[in-house]
This record gives C-alpha cells, sequence and structure tokens, in this order.
C-alpha cells in the first residue's frame, strides 16, 4: 500500500508523518533512516488502531517542509496539505475516535507508573523550557496543551480534570459550536 508521507526536517534532523495514517510518525538523523522506520510505524499504528496490518508498504513523500525549528524536539510548523480540505462526518467520526483512544491509552500508561516523579533522563532545556522527565511532568504537559489545541480551531476548551475528561468536553464543545 502506498503511504503518502509528509517530511519536515531541519538539517540533519528528519521526521516523517503518515498522510494517510494519521498519527503515524517515524523520526530519524537522515530522510532515509526515517523512511526505513516507517513500515514498522504503520504496523504498530495499525495494531494499536485494532486494524489489519499491510503486507509491504510503498513510501511516497507527498509534500517537503524544511524548518527552522528544533524538529529533535517536536516542534513542528507544517500544515498537511490534505489537512486543508474539508472532512467528512466518517472521516471527523474516525480521527475523534482516534483522539479519545489515545488519551485513554496515554492515561491508563500514567497510572500503570507505580512511581510517577522518579526519572534517570538528564535534564534538557527546548525552545518551550525543560523537557519533561518523568510520568507526571509528561503527563501534566500533555494534558495541558488540551485548551491550546482546541483554541487553534476557535474552541474553547480547557485543561481541567484528567487528559480524558478535558478532551472529550473540548469535542463536546465542537459538536456546540
Amino acid at each position: 500500500m502506498r503511504i503518502n508521507c509528509v517530511w519536515e526536517h531541519n538539517g540533519d534532523d528528519s521526521i516523517l508523518y503518515a498522510d494517510n495514517f494519521v498519527g503515524a510518525f517515524s523520526r530519524g538523523a537522515s530522510k532515509e533512516e526515517a523512511i526505513a522506520k516507517m513500515p514498522e510505524e504503520i504496523r504498530r499504528f495499525q495494531l494499536w488502531c485494532e486494524e489489519k496490518a499491510l503486507d509491504n508498504c510503498d513510501i511516497v513523500i507527498v509534500q517537503e517542509k524544511e524548518s527552522d525549528l528544533q524538529i529533535k524536539d517536536a516542534d513542528s510548523d507544517v500544515l498537511f496539505a490534505s489537512e486543508k480540505e474539508p472532512l467528512s462526518i466518517e472521516e471527523y467520526q474516525y480521527l475523534k475516535a482516534l483522539a479519545l483512544k489515545s488519551a485513554e491509552d496515554f492515561y491508563a500508561l500514567y497510572n500503570s507508573f507505580p512511581d510517577k516523579n522518579k526519572s534517570a533522563a538528564p535534564c534538557r532545556k527546548t525552545f518551550y523550557g525543560a523537557v519533561p522527565r518523568t510520568a507526571e511532568e509528561m503527563y501534566q504537559h500533555t494534558k495541558n496543551v488540551n485548551e491550546y489545541y482546541f483554541s487553534e480551531i476557535g474552541v474553547k476548551a480547557d485543561n481541567d480534570g484528567t487528559i480524558v475528561s478535558c478532551r472529550a468536553r473540548g469535542f463536546e464543545t465542537i459538536h456546540l459550536a
């Protein structure tokens, strides 16, 4: 199957986003390294989605973005050409279900840590401050961008409660808008 990928890069740092498997991505020190990792990422993504895994992947770069941002720090400024197209109600429902499943799985993973404040990772700074190093820091960081991302599409949301509840409320607000 053809996997349409958006390649974002800054110097030697590359990330590929699978345009037709929203949420699947691979990183590498080069485009070739990221491409080599993509078939396994697609396989894992399909397992997570409980879909039948593809037998083969034909990786095709459909869009390129040379960025001034630090891609290695999870900074991105690419907007996929495909994201500019309107969604059907079926596409919206599918993507909403994935976003809610992601929140539920992330919350379950967070809750599985016996010591949410323990880390062996060294301190490191990025454009937005210190990199989250503990389960608690990563959870708070991920949960607390909820309001920001919903506001990017003109939807009033908050970061109150769990990542699951605040994300669900954001989607409920979309239906009311």
